[in-house]
């Protein structure tokens, strides 16, 4: 039945198998689909070209690097546990009356189901499941920063992006970030780095919200030393090692319990 598949909806099904185990190789997925591996080949390439996974020698990845960042639907996927026990934390730092900015991250996304018992609010983001989300709560005004359209990480970049949120003052910013290490937050990619300085540089108030995963780990681009946040929120998989930097930093943290 596979192997009689259309190559859109097989590439889709290998999308939908890869997102969901995170790592795959050739030799495993032609059999599974019932094809050859010059088939399987072709499908990935595909896959690549469109951002959805990342080629290595054998296989493909949905995993971040140093390099390239995770597709959005692996993200949104990935962590949740962690993430919710997070903003739970972040959402005690919002109170009623505040304007916030949420950067395009699958972490702060989840701070949104606790604004609507926090309202009124002002929000302004720029990551298109946010604002779709935003816009079904009462009471929580929403500004959508536009910009270049990225289906990687469903969310508006580049220039005119940085310019709206220029334009803005905030109360408090809510980022995520790809990496923390040596007293640093990073980043794979430039255009991500510059929107999120953007933001950070419209909050009186700035904090990082983290899962353990992206501790003690860089990507290509410096985002902002770690002392440039008010506070960062780790969850209870942060190792000690970790923990023991963000000291040494003089960092403020909380840990999140899961």
């Amino acid at each position: 039945m596979m192997a009689s598949m259309k190559p859109e909806q097989r590439q889709e099904r290998l999308a939908e198998f890869v997102l969901g185990k995170g790592t795959a190789t050739a030799q495993e997925l032609a059999p599974m689909f019932g094809v050859s591996l010059m088939t399987i080949h072709r499908d990935l390439d595909e896959l690549a070209a469109r951002g959805v996974v990342r080629k290595f020698r054998g296989g493909v990845t949905a995993q971040p690097s140093g390099v390239f960042e995770s597709n959005v639907a692996y993200r949104r996927k990935a962590m949740l546990t962690e993430k919710r026990a997070i903003v739970r934390v972040a959402a005690r730092h919002v109170e009623p009356g505040m304007s916030l900015i949420l950067d395009d991250a699958t972490t702060t996304y989840h701070l949104i189901a606790h604004l609507e018992r926090l309202r009124p609010l002002h929000v302004a983001t720029n990551f298109l499941p946010a604002m779709r989300e935003l816009a079904t709560l009462r009471d929580v005004g929403l500004t959508g920063l536009g910009g270049t359209y990225d289906p990687l990480h469903d969310s508006f970049l580049g220039v005119m992006c940085v310019e709206a949120v220029e334009l803005l003052r905030v109360d408090a910013a809510f980022v995520s970030t790809s990496a923390l290490a040596g007293g640093f937050a990073y980043h794979q990619e430039e255009r991500i780095v510059g929107v999120k300085r953007a933001m950070l540089e419209a909050a009186d108030r700035r904090y990082l919200l983290l899962d353990h995963s992206k501790l003690g780990r860089r990507a290509l681009h410096r985002l902002v030393p770690v002392s440039a946040f008010d506070l960062v929120i780790v969850d209870a998989g942060a190792d000690e090692a970790a923990l023991a930097e963000l000291d040494r930093d003089n960092v403020r943290y909380e840990v999140a319990e899961l």
